[in-house]
């Protein structure tokens, strides 16, 4: 039986307003939590960047097959208020578990801020995360069906609209969660040392859990709630078996043909459950492709941004790191929603054109594989700009004279002349079977062979400052530094030995006539203090640096000025010039297919389904997406493609062909009114005998139950 008073404002149950703030506060604890993980994982576990993906993605994997565990606890056993209140008390539990595994006082016995029983943090924290995954995945099929219950036969406009709130809180929660949580991540806390701050960040998002569960529970007494109808998941499977074996054993010429192969379960099964396994079985048929437009969109997260940090963060007066463009997709959602619920749709609606469900989901599949078309293109203009590195037996050599001569260089085939305290502009590439010999030389001089050094594969930097001295240096960058971040080096042409600091980082003992590793470093201006006891009284020994962009890499020679050093830089690795700015319309394009996509197939899956059988509906959407993170792994395993935009259009290709199949698939597809259809087979038992035992199947029976 239904139960709720029922109390509306603005034409919409009272009760939904309760289940959006849940949705909200939920939203901002997973995501909030989420956007620490993999932070969490490398620098307080010090695990390496392959074992934390790994737990990473298992973790989100999770969180997308326990919906399934969800639906069968809801529909069988608890119903789904039940449900919701006992696994957000698991989830609140995981929450708050987790938060106390990265308080790093709990074992930091000798008190120097790093944990000495690292494995009992690593132990709660998996047992927090597995609390989650089962809270978080739980719960998932049962808020927005259980929101959609609360509507009555004759509100499905308010319906329609209200799963294009519920999506805005899950965007607007998760917005502000990934702006707030790592603000707080790097505020410094603890007892006895001072760490970044983990619990904080942690805690947070489980406190918000706590107040999702109290407004969800402060909400009771207006809810519609209906009983749970028995293990429905059960019945549907030993339906399909027993109708898959009975065909079977029917299958010769003599037996007459039925109507759908679902019929074959007649002889045990009683029509009413047929004909709603034979609803949820056209929808999950039409759920076959849909994982592929999952595993493009979840690329934003990977692909798209690393791409970014090829790229240049500057813009307008606004420096945007890497990993933030992420919320350009949340923030457009939280503005194309409204947009597109109250101006698109209807404009559409007033040009005739009947722009139903699944034409939404089509185009949103459309939009999303021309996303991927716009990132290749924007990844062949980054291509032009991306220094070329060394493959294979290659080798790279820049000369760097750092003496007070003037010096010639023979390498086979071309002779450099190089200035005193001067570069080459760029690097040559040879081949290391061809790099037969290299000598130097400077005016009125010998001829000095350098003995080559080389390996394979690397840049290296040859260092000459008489006709006599040189020194082979291997640079060790082989590509473009990573996050957008930019390489620092020092080379020693003073004499002695120094210690450089740059905005608080030591680079120790660079010694004479050598240079020290890179360092990597954000972009803007750095301090840079020289350190030694070569330099005289007297002398400045602080420098600031030029305002460094994004994934660039430069030598500093330390050189003498008057006595006094002095530093001159030499560009190694050009800093990116494409603006990410040139992201936004492949995000643009993304997020529209987002909103049509997403949106629409939330509500499709609700309202095709019958009464008993919407979280069932709601675990398979939620299934799609955990198969399209592994159709990623897959590809991105399988695909060895080196060209990066080729893989991007690789994507697109193949949710284009997805995407006319499905709208091939849909054009078949005729849409039904499950409420109907129960509603006559209610008549069809009530002529039959009139204590019928189905009548609180049916949802249009027990609204009408409920208020009366």
């Amino acid at each position: 039986m239904g139960t709720s008073k029922s109390y509306s404002c603005f034409g919409y149950p009272l009760s939904i307003f309760f289940i959006v703030i849940n949705e909200f506060c939920e939203r901002f604890s997973y995501y909030g939590m989420k956007a620490l993980l993999i932070l969490y994982f490398t620098r307080f576990f010090k695990w390496d960047d392959n074992l934390s993906t790994a737990i990473y993605h298992t973790f989100v994997a999770l969180c997308y097959l326990t919906p399934i565990l969800g639906a069968l606890i809801a529909d069988s056993w608890l119903g789904k208020f039940s449900t919701i209140v006992s696994l957000s008390i698991v989830y609140t539990i995981g929450q708050a578990v987790t938060a106390v595994s990265s308080i790093h006082d709990l074992s930091d016995f000798d008190h120097d801020g790093t944990p000495n029983n690292l494995p009992l943090h690593v132990a709660l924290c998996m047992i927090g995360l597995g609390l989650i995954a089962l809270g978080t995945g739980g719960i998932k099929p049962c808020v927005s069906a259980f929101g959609g219950d609360q509507f009555e036969e004759g509100q499905e406009k308010q319906r329609n609209r209200f799963f294009s709130i519920f999506y805005l809180a899950i965007n607007a929660g998760s917005l502000l969660s990934t702006i707030i949580t790592p603000i707080l991540r790097v505020q410094e806390c603890g007892i006895h040392s001072k760490q970044a701050c983990y619990p904080l960040a942690f805690g947070v998002p489980a406190a918000l859990m706590a107040v999702a569960l109290i407004v969800f529970i402060a909400g009771s007494s207006m809810y519609t709630k209906y009983q749970p109808q028995g293990n429905i998941m059960g019945e549907v499977a030993k339906c399909i078996g027993f109708a898959i074996k009975n065909r079977f054993r029917h299958r010769s010429k003599e037996f007459p043909k039925r109507e759908h192969w679902l019929d074959w379960a007649q002889e045990k099964y009683d029509e009413r459950l047929i004909s709603q396994i034979k609803m949820v079985t056209k929808v999950m048929f039409l759920y076959i492709p849909l994982p592929m437009f999952w595993a493009l969109f979840d690329q934003q997260g990977s692909r798209w941004t690393l791409q970014a940090t090829t790229m240049n963060g500057k813009i307008g007066l606004l420096d945007i790191q890497p990993d933030q463009m992420q919320t350009v997709n949340a923030i457009l959602i939280v503005v194309m929603v409204p947009i597109v619920d109250a101006v698109v749709y209807p404009l559409i609606a007033k040009c005739g054109f009947n722009f139903t469900p699944l034409k939404k989901m089509t185009v949103g599949m459309f939009l999303a594989s021309m996303s991927f078309v716009v990132a290749a293109f924007v990844q062949l203009e980054i291509d032009k700009t991306l220094p070329v590195f060394p493959e294979g037996n290659q080798v790279q050599i820049k000369v760097l004279n750092i003496g007070s001569n003037n010096m010639t260089i023979y390498f086979p085939g071309e002779t450099v002349h190089v200035g005193q305290i001067s570069a080459t502009n760029e690097f040559r590439t040879f081949d290391l079977d061809k790099l037969t010999s290299i000598n130097i030389s400077s005016p009125g001089s010998p001829v000095t062979p350098v003995t080559p050094d080389f390996q394979p594969g690397h840049r290296h930097t040859l260092l000459v400052w008489g006709p006599n001295d040189y020194r082979v240096i291997k640079d060790g960058l082989n590509q473009k530094p990573e996050k957008g971040q930019n390489g620092i080096r020092f080379v020693n042409a003073f004499g002695g030995s120094f210690n450089v600091t740059v905005d608080g980082i030591l680079y120790e003992d660079v010694t004479s006539y050598n240079a020290s590793t890179y360092q990597f470093f954000s972009y803007g201006t750095k301090n840079i203090t020289l350190s030694s006891l070569e330099i005289p009284g007297g002398c400045s020994n602080s420098f600031k640096s030029f305002d460094f962009g994004f994934g660039s890499a430069y030598t500093y020679v330390i050189t003498r000025s008057d006595r006094c050093p002095k530093l001159d830089e030499f560009e190694d690795i050009a800093p990116n010039t494409v603006n990410m700015a040139l992201q936004i319309p492949q995000y643009f394009l993304m997020t529209c297919g987002e909103v049509v996509f997403s949106v629409t197939g939330l509500e499709f899956s609700y309202s095709q389904a019958p009464s008993n059988m919407k979280s069932v509906l709601q675990a398979g959407w939620l299934l799609t997406v955990a198969v399209g993170n592994i159709i990623v792994l897959i590809v991105a395993g399988a695909g060895q493609i080196k060209e990066q935009w080729a893989e991007y259009i690789l994507f697109a290709s193949l949710l284009l062909v997805v995407c006319v199949i499905f709208a091939i698939m849909a054009r078949l597809y005729t849409y039904i009114n499950p409420a109907e259809i129960e509603a006559q087979f209610d008549q069809d038992e009530k002529k039959k005998k009139p204590e019928t035992t189905y009548a609180e199947i049916d949802s249009a029976s027990q609204t009408l139950q409920t208020k009366m």
